[in-house]
């Protein structure tokens, strides 16, 4: 009975990251028909991708559950869920001009390092450790962005970025210590951030554009 209500909660939970992605895509293409703005084109991409990796294991964890009957849902569907969430992780750090993969700080890299070495090196761990990275870059990028504009959207999107980032790492964290709380945290966490980039998004097809790191 456990298995059942935390896998219908991870279903649950995906389904509506799945949602939320596709609402943020599709604010995001009208925005890019209205202006022909390449950053909303990127973001296009990006949210499109990430509700997709949201669906992905949604839909996969709902198929082989109740309609195959699997006792243990398949990991790979997770992970190729994650794999996709990732390109748009990669678009959003994109729209901020990214010109390195890896920060030049040697104080940076001896945080970031670790999360590629613990544990084992699974391949899930691997994405999840890049999508952080390349969260964490697009949060600090959007701060630079907001001390220079002052503007209240880069400010919701600062937060989303971030709250993303932190989703991220604690789904990292979830696998040291598998079937804890740290799962479905990290996916709330993840699905509060895309709710705080709705609120500038939205606003796309009014305003014709948004500050994202960069000018539309």
């Amino acid at each position: 009975m456990a298995f059942v209500s935390s896998t219908t909660l991870e279903i649950a939970l995906n389904l509506l990251g799945f949602v939320v992605g596709l609402v943020l895509g599709t604010f995001s293409y009208i925005g890019f028909k209205n202006t022909g703005s390449p950053t909303l084109f990127r973001l296009n991409i990006s949210f499109f991708s990430i509700g997709i990796g949201f669906g992905v294991v949604g839909f996969g964890y709902m198929i082989e559950s109740f309609i195959l009957n699997y006792a243990q849902i398949d990991s790979w569907i997770q992970t190729l869920g994650i794999g996709i969430q990732t390109v748009g992780y990669f678009f959003i750090a994109f729209s901020h001009g990214i010109k390195s993969f890896f920060p030049k700080s040697r104080y940076f890299k001896s945080i970031i390092f670790p999360l590629f070495i613990i544990p084992g090196n699974s391949i899930e761990h691997i994405i999840r450790s890049i999508s952080f990275i390349l969260l964490v870059y697009g949060t600090i990028e959007t701060i630079m962005s907001y001390m220079e504009n002052r503007k209240r959207s880069t400010v919701f999107v600062a937060a989303g970025l971030g709250l993303l980032a932190l989703g991220e790492f604690l789904g990292w964290y979830s696998i040291i210590f598998p079937k804890s709380i740290l799962y479905f945290v990290s996916l709330s966490t993840k699905i509060v951030g895309l709710g705080a980039l709705f609120i500038p998004i939205s606003q796309v097809p009014l305003r014709g554009g948004i500050k994202f790191g960069g000018s539309v």
